[in-house]
């Protein structure tokens, strides 16, 4: 990822409405699958600044790995006191097979050239025990892309299908996936695809702080769409793509 977006995330992670809203969806969707289940070690491979590792490890008490290969981002992590950081390439992770119950990794495999994203499959499913859970997210549908995924490096995005695909060819049994920010979409795609490239432009952040009354306006989407998802209804299109799966027992 482009190393001027540490910063843009250090200082948005926390309160910006599409952190927010995504963190809670996320979670709706992942505390229907945890019942039941005896999670240990937690592995979040990309882990940028560290931030979403300080709340999951605050949320589910559990022992969490926070991995990245920028520096920038760690450095971040160190200041937040985020524990067990580590510098390392997510397609060659340095811990041993089926070491991880639970392994996360967000918005990270879009910054893989198309066609090496089985490597980093391959990785996240070697460290995760048999049983353990993979939570995924995605950038979504190519025409999408606007200047922030030019800005932060993004090289691909995913559809559903593909995303399912790509975890099952990796002995990955999908419990769930749906689209996500997706009322927003049709703005998303008057801005990206029109506004965008009127403007003509340079690639830039999209996390530059929003008057709060807007902040607020466009959290309210990513809220009822939680509610959806937490019911077991899944979206037909969205901004992101999330999939949580169960890597098979041999």
């Amino acid at each position: 990822m482009n190393p001027a977006e540490f910063s843009c995330l250090a200082n948005a992670e926390r309160q910006f409405w599409w952190f927010r809203g995504m963190r809670r969806i996320l979670f709706r969707l992942l505390d229907r699958l945890l019942a039941g289940r005896s999670i240990r070690r937690t592995l979040e491979a990309g882990c940028g600044t560290g931030y979403f590792a300080r709340v999951l490890q605050a949320r589910y008490d559990w022992q969490v790995f926070p991995v990245d290969l920028a520096w920038e981002g760690l450095r971040h992590g160190r200041q937040l006191g985020v524990n067990r950081l580590t510098q390392a390439d997510v397609t060659r992770l340095p811990f041993r097979d089926a070491s991880f119950d639970v392994v996360f990794s967000l918005d990270v495999i879009v910054h893989c050239d198309r066609g090496q994203e089985g490597g980093m499959m391959g990785e996240l499913t070697r460290v995760l025990a048999p049983g353990g859970l993979l939570v995924l997210r995605a950038a979504a549908l190519s025409f999408l892309h606007s200047r922030h995924s030019q800005f932060t490096g993004e090289r691909q995005r995913f559809t559903r299908s593909r995303l399912i695909a790509l975890a099952e060819r990796h002995g990955i049994r999908v419990l769930r996936s749906s689209y996500a920010n997706s009322l927003l979409a049709p703005v998303a795609f008057l801005k990206f695809r029109i506004w965008e490239p009127l403007l003509n432009k340079p690639p830039a952040s999209g996390l530059a702080p929003l008057p709060n009354w807007l902040d607020r306006l466009l959290y309210l989407p990513l809220v009822w769409e939680s509610h959806w998802l937490g019911a077991g209804l899944n979206l037909p299109w969205g901004q992101s793509v999330i999939l949580i799966g169960e890597k098979r027992k041999a």
